[in-house]
């Protein structure tokens, strides 16, 4: 069974957690940590959610997952990806689209994730 969670910025996979591998320790006390942080609220565009729900905390965590990607701060970027994995289990995919800096992200539950395979044009004429 795949059990993987791909994240794909404008349609390339950039990131992907492999859910048969576990955690280990430190990072999930790290997610713990999130939510106990989350807890006391979060901003969600220009409005702060005092008591956020599950749903407000993923979308929470995916648009610093989507900023973190542009900004290539891979620390961030796992550990949000890793944040979706774990507390959406049956995630499949989360598709973020950059166009002309207006972000919208789309998480798929129904559509396990397939490696994209690279095609060597160079031999063609």
């Amino acid at each position: 069974m795949n059990n993987v969670m791909a994240v794909f910025l404008n349609g390339i996979a950039q990131l992907e957690y492999d859910r048969d591998r576990l955690l280990p320790d430190h990072q999930a006390a790290y997610l713990d940590k999130m939510d106990a942080k989350m807890d006391a609220g979060i901003l969600v565009g220009n409005e702060t959610v005092t008591e956020p729900d599950q749903n407000q905390r993923t979308q929470f965590a995916a648009a610093n997952l989507a900023h973190a990607l542009q900004a290539q701060d891979e620390a961030v970027a796992a550990a949000m990806c890793s944040y979706l994995a774990i507390r959406l289990p049956d995630l499949k995919q989360v598709k973020i689209e950059d166009e002309d800096g207006e972000i919208s992200i789309e998480f798929i539950f129904d559509e396990p994730y397939r490696k994209q395979v690279a095609v060597d044009f160079s031999g063609l004429h």
